[in-house]
């Protein structure tokens, strides 16, 4: 049954809208008229599917992003509904009651008429790439080839919500350090261009030798003042030419490749992608995907070219009888912890609780090191902005002291 978006009016005459499940618009009309709502507009199905893919609607696309949070919790209730042995389709219809959010409700109401029509639930949810990745779609698809759905679900719902915790500690442990830097640079900005021209008048009329200092800070302020569009636009070119050239596959291989070079911030980066190469491939493991397919569907999630690039050619040698640790060895972009145990895994048959071993491992590692920098940050930061304090302080003072002691003198 589709779900309609209306636009109605309550007998108080208060406009409403929302989402509502029916077989027509005629049949919305009527339910809207039993619950005391009066329908005054309906965006038909066919018109909603299409404006569901629209997704250059900036509307939609800010306010109706799926988070991995929602997305979690509708896999955890869709596998909590087919785990007490309702049919898949009843399932997706109680789901659709179920979900809050606008989009998601829409998508799963599409999804359970596809299922009804005789797709699989994985081809269903396929038609949405936006929402479900391919990772969530090729183990929803062995979930329903080895009839262990319900147990495929509640794994990809705690790997969802893992991944999503992980992703909120690492920002909310950088959310501080970045806005002192953005606060920081703000208050600079305003005493370059405000404060300290004011001041530094009081120079011009003064036949004394100003400091090296106070020369430098008064042709910087004097910049800055009379040209801080001319810099606003430059650092959005630099911005923009950089962004054109990441999106480029050259630029985007050479990017990841210095990215992962760089001092302490590399090897975080290295880590993060190493944890989640082997989390996604662990999980894939245990729901039933081929490896080869797993191997395939884990280098468009590890985020960086360069790694990709290493676990598609481990792929191939797969394909070729040779096992995953040797390549991964020979890459030297993983570290010996890795293929060590990968191989170790790979002898006794428990390579997915070797791949889990090396997540827990590595993202424990990222928690640690993100929990580091940013004590190292702080102090950092504020040392740094007490240096440019001082040199303002210093250079504005000399001078006043030396005009001073000129008087005096005289």
């Amino acid at each position: 049954m589709p779900v309609f978006e209306y636009k109605a009016l309550t007998a108080s005459g208060k406009a409403v809208q929302g989402l509502k499940e029916a077989e027509s618009p005629k049949a919305l009309r009527l339910v809207l008229k039993r619950d005391g709502v009066f329908l005054t507009e309906v965006l038909g199905e066919q018109q909603q599917q299409a404006q569901a893919r629209r997704d250059v609607n900036v509307r939609r696309w800010v306010e109706g992003r799926v988070s991995a949070e929602d997305l979690a919790v509708m896999t955890r209730q869709l596998a909590v509904l087919i785990h007490a042995g309702i049919p898949l389709v009843e399932s997706l219809a109680a789901l659709v009651e179920q979900v809050e959010h606008e989009r998601l409700k829409r998508v799963v109401s599409d999804v359970r008429q596809r299922v009804n029509e005789g797709s699989s639930l994985a081809d269903a949810l396929a038609a949405h790439p936006g929402v479900f990745t391919g990772l969530f779609n090729n183990m929803i698809r062995a979930g329903e080839s080895s009839g262990a759905l319900d147990v495929v679900l509640v794994r990809l719902a705690d790997f969802t919500e893992a991944q999503a915790r992980l992703r909120s500690k690492i920002i909310g442990t950088m959310i501080y350090p970045a806005a002192m830097l953005v606060i920081g640079t703000l208050v600079l900005a305003a005493l370059f261009t405000v404060v300290i021209p004011k001041i530094t008048k009081i120079f011009e009329d003064t036949k004394a030798v100003l400091p090296w200092t106070t020369r430098a800070l008064i042709a910087f302020s004097t910049f800055m003042a009379r040209s801080w569009w001319a810099v606003l636009i430059l650092a959005g070119l630099a911005a923009w030419g950089f962004v054109r050239w990441k999106a480029t596959g050259a630029g985007r291989a050479r990017w990841d490749r210095f990215k992962l070079k760089v001092p302490v911030f590399g090897r975080l980066i290295r880590t993060i992608a190493i944890g989640r190469f082997s989390r996604t491939l662990a999980t894939l493991l245990k729901s039933g995907v081929p490896l080869l397919a797993a191997m395939d569907i884990v280098k468009n999630v590890v985020g960086n070219v360069r790694l990709a690039e290493v676990i598609e050619q481990a792929r191939v040698s797969i394909q070729e009888g040779e096992t995953i640790a040797a390549p991964l060895k020979r890459s030297g972009e993983f570290p010996p912890l890795v293929h060590h145990m990968v191989a170790v895994g790979e002898k006794t048959g428990s390579l997915e609780e070797m791949l889990a071993n090396v997540a827990d491992a590595y993202e424990d590692q990222v928690e640690t090191t993100v929990a580091a920098l940013t004590s190292l940050l702080e102090p950092f930061m504020i040392v740094g902005m007490g240096v440019v304090v001082a040199f303002i302080v210093f250079s504005i003072l000399m001078p006043i002291l030396q005009i001073n002691s000129l008087a005096g003198g005289t």
